[in-house]
């Protein structure tokens, strides 16, 4: 008997390592919950052909935009944990939403496995070519003359930019409107076509728009200036303290991943962020990249958590 079951659970033990082995057997789903052409689906889009070369399966991107992200998330959260469906999401999915949105369908900290931070880059704060302020403390002054006239647009309610523009309001003593949108791209859109006043959004979507003068940037929000743009002084240097802020995206799969699965799905992702060509194209763009452990990502996920809570607390900020 106790041959029989050594021999059993050898075999049980052999399948499983053999099915570990053939990971991945077809293609794998790269949720993005966000519109096309934002800093989100930007990363998604550049990691995936890189991935597929060492994974040998197609990564076939996904985007499920709506509610600042949660829709996608929460497809996630439901999808199967066997490495072929992950999420590339941003602060706002980990970090903001649990706070802001009650009845939220995901609990980040509990429903997935957090495999690393791919990226992080500051905001830059840009503004319609024909804002009349042209320094921050131009707006600053524009701000308390009109208050709840200027525009500010975000990627949506909670999202990175929104908290950012109202940590800004709140440390510059001023006001503004907050208007909204289903992700980074319309926001920039309206931008550009001069329907919106201002917006903190990620440098590396804005850079291209700023250098052709479509928009010009008042300041950056993080602690030192961007290599992409060093002729912009950060919001310390511009006279605006503590309002330091950092967009980064994340990736994570289904609660629940075989440990062989996901310690090749990490590999891969990291593989491809770390790959020579592709990490100088993102650091050009004004990433920086990150790349690190899956537990690495879980403490700094709960450390973000408890910042954004603290500062939508203390703001009273809700959703509208």
């Amino acid at each position: 008997m106790n041959k029989l079951l050594s021999a059993l659970f050898s075999g049980i033990t052999l399948c499983a390592a053999a099915h570990a082995a053939e990971y991945p057997e077809k293609p794998i789903t790269a949720i993005v919950p966000f519109p096309p052409g934002g800093s989100t689906d930007a990363i998604a889009r550049a990691i995936g052909p890189k991935m597929a070369q060492k994974l040998g399966q197609p990564i076939v991107v996904e985007n499920r935009a709506g509610a600042t992200g949660a829709i996608g998330a929460g497809m996630v959260k439901r999808a199967a944990p066997d490495g072929y469906t992950f999420m590339v999401a941003s602060i706002g999915v980990y970090s903001v939403n649990p706070v802001l949105q009650k009845n939220l369908a995901y609990d980040p900290s509990k429903d997935f496995d957090l495999l690393t931070v791919a990226v992080r880059a500051p905001n830059v704060l840009v503004a319609h070519p024909n804002f009349p302020a042209n320094t921050v403390a131009e707006l600053v002054a524009y701000l308390k003359k009109n208050p709840e006239k200027v525009t500010f647009a975000s990627s949506g309610a909670g999202s990175s930019d929104h908290l950012t523009a109202a940590l800004f309001w709140q440390q510059s003593g001023t006001s503004g409107v907050h208007v909204p949108y289903k992700g980074g791209a319309p926001a920039i859109t309206d931008l550009l076509g001069g329907h919106a006043d201002l917006s903190f959004q990620n440098i590396n979507v804005v850079t291209g728009h700023i250098k052709a003068g479509k928009l010009k940037a008042l300041a950056v929000t993080g602690d030192k200036r961007a290599a992409v743009l060093p002729q912009v002084p950060t919001l310390t240097e511009a006279g605006v303290r503590n309002v330091d802020v950092y967009s980064w995206q994340g990736v994570a799969a289904p609660k629940g991943l075989p440990t062989d699965v996901k310690a090749k799905l990490h590999g891969a992702i990291v593989g491809a962020l770390n790959d020579p060509e592709l990490k100088a194209k993102l650091t050009e763009q004004g990433f920086e990249v990150v790349a690190n452990s899956s537990e690495e990502f879980t403490r700094f996920q709960a450390q973000e958590l408890a910042r954004w809570r603290n500062v939508i607390q203390t703001g009273k900020i809700e959703l509208d």
